[in-house]
């Protein structure tokens, strides 16, 4: 059944363009949240790249370095980190930050009001001049390239590339429940446009590391099973990745090894970093609403994706926490219909 060519976010779109316009004369930060992953990377360059094509003097910045894996789809694309950037009456716009404390302290302190907030997570807090948050969309840089190909804005070979990446990132390569026919439909114009998926599937999938591959190998032999098998958890302990010559990027989709066993409904993965921890719920069923875990721990996210934050603990203070709290979650949910 051919797809008939309407407009893919109808109501948003106009307000973008709106925000556009507005920005046209002033010079502009494009931020992206701490621990970049593909959607956040590809989504600051695409934002950048079409601002400046509409004569925009953009910028991207980010805390945290560009992963390996993705400074590929960068191109000569404008990128600073936080730390070396200073402001010169910049404004500033958000990508893919349900919360602005997400974009770092840095960055927040530069930019205590944020111009435009463009999101596609469940638990975003509008926290901008103007917000737009499409919750149902599979990433935020699906909700651009819909932005984009309604306006008919020129995308070139480059930010098709980022956003077909983000998409492709933020669905787990078009295999998550947020994947849609217009997904689908706005991944292939971009192909059009000149993203290319064999070259960015060989980029994020067949480029790995064999630190990496050790740090897997550490990640799997700590899994353990919770609540009659229907979660499932591994740790990365402190000094891991200095045992295993890894990195902090390389933890990147390991979460997922959890989720996939058969029978488990959550993945999680626990992350200790010196006393800081980060963690990552998975779901298969965006029923579970793991944001909703998350945020009980300075955290959010998506239904089916989330992450959290806890200072000055340990993982084996913060485990039972987590348990507790997941306990309780499954049992007030109960069981899907």
């Amino acid at each position: 059944m051919k797809m008939a060519k309407v407009k893919f976010f109808p109501n948003e779109s106009p307000l973008f363009a709106a925000s556009v316009e507005q920005l046209k004369g002033k010079k502009v930060a494009v931020c992206g949240h701490l621990r970049p992953d593909g959607d956040c990377i590809g989504s600051i360059v695409a934002v950048v790249r079409v601002l400046i094509s509409q004569g925009i003097d953009a910028v991207g910045l980010n805390r945290d370095e560009v992963p390996a894996t993705l400074k590929a789809f960068v191109g000569d694309t404008p990128l600073m980190l936080a730390a070396d950037f200073q402001p010169d009456g910049h404004v500033a716009v958000t990508v893919d930050c349900a919360d602005k404390k997400r974009i770092g302290d840095r960055l927040i302190e530069l930019f205590p009001e944020v111009a435009l907030n463009v999101d596609h997570h469940i638990s975003n807090k509008a926290y901008a001049q103007t917000n737009l948050i499409i919750a149902t969309a599979s990433a935020t840089a699906e909700i651009l390239a819909g932005f984009y190909m309604d306006l008919g804005y020129e995308i070139d070979a480059v930010t098709a590339q980022a956003l077909y990446v983000g998409i492709a990132t933020d669905t787990g390569q078009f295999r998550y429940p947020s994947t849609t026919p217009e997904t689908f439909e706005i991944a292939r114009r971009l192909c059009e446009c000149g993203a290319r998926p064999s070259v960015a599937a060989h980029e994020l999938y067949e480029c790995e590391t064999f630190a990496k591959i050790k740090l897997l190998q550490n990640f799997l032999n700590s899994l353990s099973m919770e609540f009659d098998n229907r979660v499932c958890v591994g740790l990365i302990e402190n000094g891991v990745y200095e045992a295993t010559g890894s990195t902090i990027d390389d933890s990147e989709g390991l979460v997922d090894y959890a989720r996939s066993i058969v029978g488990v409904d959550i993945g999680v993965l626990i992350e200790d970093r010196d006393g800081s921890l980060k963690g990552s719920l998975r779901a298969k069923n965006p029923f579970y609403r793991v944001d909703q875990v998350a945020k009980l721990f300075n955290g959010g996210g998506h239904a089916c994706a989330a992450g959290l934050n806890v200072e000055n603990s340990s993982i084996k203070e913060f485990y039972p926490q987590l348990m507790e709290a997941l306990g309780k979650h499954l049992e007030a949910l109960g069981q899907p219909e």
